[in-house]
């Protein structure tokens, strides 16, 4: 059959086949590497935890510690929700990213230890055009620089890949200059901003938008071990 090109390319048909074996709430997933495991989120377990490793107070982890800091300066400034007052507050906002029709969230553990440290979200999740994003991800200052956010976005390219997406994004506060370091570190591509894309906490939020493609996944899959090596 002669290809029009003012069309856009084809895709293969085993390509379109993927799509129907994905559902459009991400499939919950346990992964595991030698610093952090992600396993589907516990409201009712992990909501403490999660909560007592970003309020602000001081926090050890193995032969790590932190001292006191600003929880909104350290790990909530440039996210929808927190900080959070309480539990309570913490526990309604996993609720909703539970809920969500189109995400997943994921609790990072700190594999020797079996402590939460973090969360991440398969979420913005669009099947039929095989594209899905790693985000609402946050760490507790005691896991910062450890590599943690590192492993658990390999695990998650590798899965998301595996599964059969082309795309996979990566969105952040373009004024979240410490995501857009991980974000191109971890070799996403920037793919620009987009302008008043959101009212976060009553302030306008521009976006920066970052993607790696599937045909970059094995290219990207090396370097991410080689950075992993290092550590």
């Amino acid at each position: 059959m002669h290809h029009d090109p003012s069309l856009g390319s084809p895709v293969d048909p085993a390509v379109l086949a993927r799509i129907r074996l994905l559902p459009r709430k991400p499939a919950a997933v346990r992964l595991a590497g030698p610093r952090v495991t992600l396993r589907p989120l516990d409201v009712g377990t992990d909501a403490v935890p999660l909560f007592e490793a970003s309020d602000g107070r001081p926090l050890t982890l193995g032969d790590r510690g932190v001292a006191a800091y600003d929880p909104d300066v350290a790990v909530w400034r440039h996210m929808p929700e927190g900080p959070f007052d309480d539990v309570g507050a913490m526990r309604a906002s996993l609720e909703r990213q539970d809920a969500a029709l189109d995400a997943t969230p994921l609790t990072v553990t700190d594999t020797p230890t079996g402590r939460p440290i973090g969360l991440v979200n398969l979420m913005s999740n669009d099947p039929p055009n095989l594209k899905i994003e790693l985000g609402g991800i946050w760490y507790s200052p005691v896991a910062q620089g450890t590599g943690a956010n590192t492993e658990a976005t390999w695990l998650l390219l590798g899965h998301a890949f595996g599964l059969g997406y082309r795309r996979v994004e990566w969105k952040c506060d373009s004024l979240n200059t410490r995501s857009r370091r991980a974000a191109l570190r971890m070799s996403f591509r920037f793919e620009g901003i987009q302008e008043q894309h959101r009212i976060t906490k009553g302030r306008n939020r521009d976006t920066a938008w970052f993607r790696i493609l599937a045909d970059e996944w094995p290219a990207v899959d090396r370097l991410l071990q080689v950075l992993l090596d290092s550590r």
